[in-house]
């Protein structure tokens, strides 16, 4: 039985109200291009549930299985291995359900959970202070760049080329809303630091600019001191932003904290929650205390109560859904509670040393990788110091490369032409990750499927 609560005179008055005249109108955004002109071909229009399960299955198998198949995929989202007491313990009825404590004294174990978790982002990251998680790391940043804008005064952002590029088209999308004046540029392929436009950013700080924001490692996977960066941001008045996409990055090199960043995002993907078709993701938040008044989202505290006992209390909450929207700090961002419970699990079974051995076993797999990639004719290693994620440059296009050695079972990598679409400068570029989860055999494997597509001119 179908259930259709809306009559189309309920629809009418719905767009009637909002100044619509037809449900069209509320895809204007979308370009024409993006849309589809009818019905999508081969899908019926009924069907019975086995049927469905069939058609559903048969689709899914021909997908190619991050763990059935040799895997470099990075760019922001990461494939580490994920214990299964992660999975056993986030499925017990208590954490299950509880969702987000929106009776927040009553839902004691969900308040401590989320402190820990808070305590460990804010260790990880060097910082004083850690919010109790956001939607992703794209929201994360942009949150900060709003957040950084409240606190200078200042409406103008520097954004580094090295910044993902999916996290800049979200600010700048925002920013289409509140003005903010976005100061982007593209990455360019230089043997040895790739992504590497420090000299543009500290030239770009004046007294407009309200931060700097900068990926760490960059999205081609380079790694940069951002002491100086951050000096020269203070001393305009302005913040210095880093964002994180590679959280077990930090278990080996120093955090952005340490360097002087007020602000640090990212997302927390790589720990704890694993790749999941592109979601659900956590995003992570930490900053100075002084500027945690700012902070959005949610901020759990330990406490006494009357009797004396250990207690949690949501200590800030300045989100639309528990102020007044004008007053909130932030409008999109949100708890992943399940999902930052799955962070604090894992970061918890790995402990400092753990995960710093994770770190450098990582780190040594990816160098390993490097100098086996590079001595493929024509490839040319261009990251100079990395963690576990690397640029190549191959002779021809990298697309075609990526697609042909994904038809012989390798996924091997993240072609910049796919990131940034149009860019000549850049179509040559792949972008390899290397993890925990490589093998001596799936790097191999890499090694001569690309070699193999790239002497039948797979790219040219």
């Amino acid at each position: 039985m179908r259930y259709l609560p809306l009559a189309e005179a309920d629809r009418q008055a719905m767009l009637r109200a909002i100044g619509a005249t037809s449900v069209e109108d509320l895809f204007v955004d979308v370009p024409e291009s993006a849309r589809l002109p009818g019905k999508v071909e081969g899908l019926a229009d009924h069907a019975t549930e086995m049927a469905v399960e069939r058609q559903l299955g048969a689709l899914a198998r021909q997908n190619l299985v991050a763990g059935e198949v040799p895997f470099f995929l990075g760019c922001g989202a990461y494939k580490h291995h994920i214990p299964s007491s992660v999975d056993h313990l986030i499925q017990r009825g208590e954490f299950l359900t509880s969702y987000t404590p929106y009776q927040p004294e009553i839902a004691q174990g969900t308040l401590q959970a989320l402190f820990e978790f808070q305590t460990q982002v804010a260790r990880l990251y060097g910082c004083d202070v850690a919010n109790a998680s956001m939607y992703d790391g794209s929201t994360a940043c942009w949150e900060a760049i709003v957040m950084a804008r409240r606190i200078t005064k200042r409406g103008k952002a520097i954004l580094s080329a090295g910044l993902h590029p999916h996290y800049v088209s979200v600010a700048q999308t925002m920013a289409r809303f509140t003005g903010d004046r976005l100061d982007v540029a593209l990455p360019e392929l230089t043997a040895g630091a790739p992504g590497d436009d420090m000299e543009r950013l500290l030239a770009g700080i004046d007294g407009d600019t309200s931060a700097v924001v900068v990926q760490y490692p960059n999205i081609l996977g380079h790694v940069t001191d951002l002491s100086e960066l951050a000096e020269q941001a203070h001393a305009a008045g302005a913040l210095l932003i880093a964002v994180v996409t590679e959280p077990v990055a930090l278990g080996l090199v120093r955090s952005p904290g340490e360097m002087g960043a007020d602000i640090v995002v990212g997302e927390g993907q790589a720990i704890g929650v694993g790749l999941n078709f592109g979601g659900p993701y956590v995003g992570l938040f930490a900053c100075k205390e002084k500027f945690v008044r700012q902070m959005p989202g949610r901020l759990c505290g330990e406490t006494v109560d009357a009797d004396g006992n250990r207690g949690f209390v949501l200590t800030l909450s300045t989100r639309e859904q528990h102020i007044r929207r004008e007053k909130a700090t932030s409008n999109i961002c949100t708890n992943s509670g399940l999902c930052a419970l799955a962070f604090s699990i894992h970061m918890t079974l790995l402990g400092e040393k753990g995960l710093r051995q994770l770190a450098e076993l990582n780190h040594a797999k990816a160098v390993a990788a490097a100098d086996r990639l590079a001595h493929v004719p024509g490839v040319e290693l261009v990251s100079g110091a990395f963690f576990n994620e690397f640029t190549l440059r191959l002779p021809s296009e990298a697309r075609p490369v990526v697609r042909a050695m994904a038809d012989r079972g390798v996924l091997g990598g993240v072609s910049l032409g796919r990131l940034y679409p149009g860019v000549d400068a850049l179509a040559n570029g792949l972008v390899v990750a290397v993890t925990e989860t490589v093998t001596n055999e799936d790097v191999e494997a890499l090694a001569r499927a690309l070699e193999e597509c790239l002497m039948e001119g797979a790219g040219a």
